[in-house]
């Protein structure tokens, strides 16, 4: 115990990405630059706005507004944040999702307009048995620090997904909402909750669709996403 002490005083922290020197935060400060940040996006489903489009909901938001009430995502899904994504849930780097956690709370920090605070934080929910095989839901693991940092409610047991889903990569929009029907439940009402879903990568934003109507049926008032990444939607 003492070596490990020492060693964390003696050595400096390595980047989590290249293994340099890292600055607080967990990266070094040229993968820092290399971040793509996906500032300018829908307010409703964070899909990325052309340069010089108006700051409000993309079009489709506007005729079928999704069930969330907002959703900020921090980074675009692609290099490197894809890679950490990926090593994250599927290659046991835990380490990551701290470093994870802590951009999208940089982003919310920034972005987030003075609504009222969510009164819960939901990791969305992985099925027992991917929970079963991975050993850590990285949802959850990205949540955690954004809990301590704005002292919220982390409350993983209220929401479950109770059946088995195909993973949704591969699937398309229509294909990704019919996977997901009756998959979630959550534990007990929600009577004029303010909630912040937390999630790794949004694509269609089906899985957070589906879990925010969940929640509606169980009294939310309010639900929101906050997601580490965004996958632009195909299509115009």
């Amino acid at each position: 115990m003492v070596y490990h002490w020492l060693l964390d005083r003696l050595l400096p922290e390595r980047c989590a990405l290249c293994a340099a020197p890292a600055a607080p935060g967990g990266l070094c400060p040229g993968c820092r630059r290399d971040l793509p940040w996906l500032a300018h996006a829908c307010p409703r489903c964070a899909r990325p706005l052309p340069p010089g489009a108006p700051s409000g909901p993309f079009g489709a938001c506007q005729r079928q507004p999704p069930a969330l009430d907002a959703c900020i995502a921090a980074l675009a899904y692609e290099l490197p944040v894809d890679r950490m994504v990926q090593l994250l849930k599927f290659h046991g780097r835990l380490d990551l999702a701290p470093v994870l956690g802590r951009l999208l709370a940089e982003a919310l920090a920034e972005r987030r307009p003075p609504w009222p605070w969510p009164d819960l934080l939901l990791p969305v929910p992985l099925h027992r048995r991917r929970l079963h095989q991975r050993g850590y839901n990285q949802a959850l693991e990205i949540a955690r620090p954004l809990a301590r940092r704005w002292h919220l409610a982390l409350a993983p047991q209220r929401v479950r997904r109770c059946r088995p889903t195909p993973p949704q990569s591969g699937l398309d929009a229509r294909a990704r909402r019919v996977n997901l029907r009756g998959a979630f439940r959550v534990q007990g009402r929600l009577d004029g909750l303010n909630l912040a879903l937390v999630d790794d990568v949004m694509t269609t934003g089906s899985t957070l669709d589906a879990l925010a109507r969940a929640l509606r049926r169980r009294g939310a008032r309010r639900v929101e996403a906050w997601v580490c990444a965004r996958t632009p939607p195909p299509g115009p």
